[in-house]
């Protein structure tokens, strides 16, 4: 147990320093690379500063988001605050879309009136954010499997890694071309880049918020998981969703065989509990019944 707690304590403090280091250095970086947009009137360079504004936003909320999910919970919250985690990510898909429309506004409006800019300068600038964003990425790597939260943070910085490349991209075509269409060009390429890649995490949040079942979760799975611990004959009223980015809770009323209930109650509760453990399913809250109560409802 101790062993455990030691575990976790780690992993928190790991976590909170990739938020931080994360949010320390976007902030540094996009005050730089806004200010050089500015400068030399650069619309890749521009987008590229506000798309790293929101995801310093993004990543604050999701920092937010981590530290409520670990406050206990009370008696006016009887599931703690692990919702919030959604809710961030939820809030980081919707920024970076909002932003992106943005983008793609601006850079239509270039087509017509194109401007001369630096190319060199967009290079160098836009280099440094790869090796800033792709940094960031990694400290998020490792948990953004388990963490639909770490997933938003993950994939703003990854997002942001490829979108400061195909900056990069602009600015050596404009240096050794002077083609300045390519300008407005990239930023539409980049805006597509991030609607791809973040309206999964924006259906995903959206469903969780609504209480729908995990995409990584198969109910008829669970189900059969259920009847196959020894002594159950149905399942119904099954009821599985998301507490938090990182734990899926289920109710569910279990039918057991004669002969069954309710002296091998605790056993079977127990079982089931276990068995739901690989499917991503953690917190289990079931009611027993003895045969004679199976549910024949249509909806059961």
């Amino acid at each position: 147990m101790e062993k455990t707690s030691a575990v976790a304590e780690h992993n928190h403090m790991r976590i909170n320093r990739a938020f931080y280091f994360g949010i320390t250095l976007n902030i540094l970086f996009t005050i730089v690379e806004f200010s050089t947009g500015l400068l030399y009137d650069s619309l890749a360079l521009l987008s590229d500063a506000v798309h790293n504004l929101s995801d310093v936003g993004g990543l604050i909320i999701a920092l937010v988001a981590y530290r409520l999910s670990r406050i206990a919970p009370t008696k006016r919250f009887t599931f703690g605050f692990g919702k919030s985690t959604i809710l961030a990510s939820l809030i980081n898909s919707v920024i970076l879309l909002v932003v992106t429309g943005g983008i793609i506004k601006e850079a239509i409006d270039r087509f017509s009136e194109p401007r001369s800019t630096e190319g060199m300068v967009i290079v160098i600038v836009a280099g440094i954010g790869i090796v800033i964003n792709t940094l960031t990425a990694a400290l998020f790597f490792r948990d953004k499997a388990s963490d639909l939260n770490m997933k938003g943070a993950y994939l703003h910085m990854a997002i942001d890694a490829i979108v400061s490349l195909g900056v990069v991209i602009s600015g050596l075509i404009i240096y050794f071309t002077g083609w300045t269409l390519i300008d407005p060009m990239i930023s539409l390429v980049i805006a597509g880049v991030i609607i791809l890649s973040t309206w999964g995490l924006f259906k995903e949040s959206l469903r969780l918020t609504t209480d729908a079942v995990p995409e990584s979760i198969d109910p008829d799975e669970v189900s059969r998981a259920i009847v196959a611990v020894r002594g159950i004959k149905s399942v119904h009223h099954v009821h599985i969703w998301a507490i938090s980015t990182t734990v899926n809770s289920l109710t569910a009323h279990v039918v057991v065989a004669d002969g069954f209930y309710p002296n091998e109650s605790a056993r079977i509760s127990e079982e089931v509990r276990m068995a739901l453990v690989p499917l991503k399913i953690t917190h289990t809250t079931l009611e027993l019944e003895p045969d004679n109560s199976e549910c024949r409802n249509d909806n059961c």
